[in-house]
């Protein structure tokens, strides 16, 4: 499953040529930003802060949310190399540490994704009015789902995400105040009160974790 739709904006309309071809592309290596993220038809939503470091293949989440009518904050770092999941709790300085069953992948616009359209989000009668973005549409076979991917055409940074499978139906997630690096590298490092923790038997995924 692709980062870009495991970490979605619905621009419709027709292509214009407002730039050179758009081509599939991958976003920076290091991101910093906010997301929020709607699921189960609008009984769940969260609204996150997140690092992303596609060298160690970590994420890293601080959330506050709501599902069915019962709200939540969470504390997730993500280590998709060692295969783990940390629910980390500071205030009581507890963690719990499940086997995270997902596969890490870059975030990226596949090489076989369909260009739908290139616009300008908000305005374009003067500089600095809007910003110009690429939305993309594919299939993912290993989940049966279906997508609708934004991007900026300058940088390849997300903006948007749409995500459909038949398991989790619809995922709608929105990206925003993204800045590349990650200003403190030790956010991707469990606290020591999680070191000699048993890891849990309950194997977890990345959307049943975050969700």
């Amino acid at each position: 499953m692709n980062s870009l739709i495991c970490f979605g904006l619905l621009v419709f309309g027709t292509g214009v040529g407002l730039g050179q071809k758009p081509h599939p592309c991958r976003s920076p290596p290091l991101l910093s930003g906010s997301m929020t993220v709607t699921a189960k038809d609008g009984h769940a939503w969260v609204f996150a802060k997140y690092r992303y470091d596609a060298f160690g293949q970590r994420i890293r989440l601080w959330e506050f949310g709501k599902s069915d009518s019962k709200t939540f904050h969470l504390n997730m770092l993500f280590l998709f190399r060692e295969g783990v999941v940390y629910n980390i709790d500071y205030r009581n300085k507890t963690c719990q540490k499940n086997v995270l069953h997902s596969t890490f992948h870059p975030t990226e616009i596949p090489r076989n994704a369909s260009l739908l359209s290139q616009v300008i989000l908000g305005g374009s009668s003067a500089p600095g009015e809007g910003l110009l973005v690429n939305t993309w549409t594919g299939d993912l076979d290993e989940t049966q789902g279906k997508y609708m991917a934004t991007v900026t055409e300058f940088g390849c940074i997300p903006v948007s995400l749409l995500y459909y499978t038949p398991e989790k139906g619809w995922v709608v997630t929105s990206y925003f105040n993204a800045v590349t690096g990650i200003e403190d590298p030790e956010q991707f490092i469990p606290p020591s009160f999680c070191t000699d923790i048993q890891t849990e038997e309950q194997t977890v995924d990345f959307f049943s974790a975050f969700l």
